[in-house]
């Protein structure tokens, strides 16, 4: 008889968690999207954004793609030995 109450408190418990959990979240897009950030596959500065569109529209790629060539060059970059380059590059160019 104890088995039973034991797993619907267990219950409760998760059920607790995930509702805190879930509350979390939604603060935490709240305090995102009020800081002016917007959610693309992570929340980016608007300056981050107007980068982000200008590469698509360039390109022509999807989000998947631009996320994919994006994660490319980077590695290529590091193993390169060239982040310090790509990155004072960003910065001159006010990217």
């Amino acid at each position: 008889m104890t088995e039973k109450p034991l797993k619907t408190a267990r219950n409760r418990n998760i059920s607790d968690r995930a509702k805190a959990n879930a509350e979390k979240q939604r603060r935490f897009r709240e305090r995102q999207k009020e800081a002016g950030k917007k959610l693309v596959r992570g929340y980016v500065t608007p300056e981050a954004k107007v980068c982000y569109d200008e590469i698509r529209e360039k390109t022509g790629w999807t989000d998947s793609e631009a996320m994919s060539n994006a994660m490319r060059l980077m590695y290529a970059a590091y193993k390169c030995g060239q982040i310090k380059l790509l990155t004072e590059w960003l910065r001159k160019n006010e990217r």
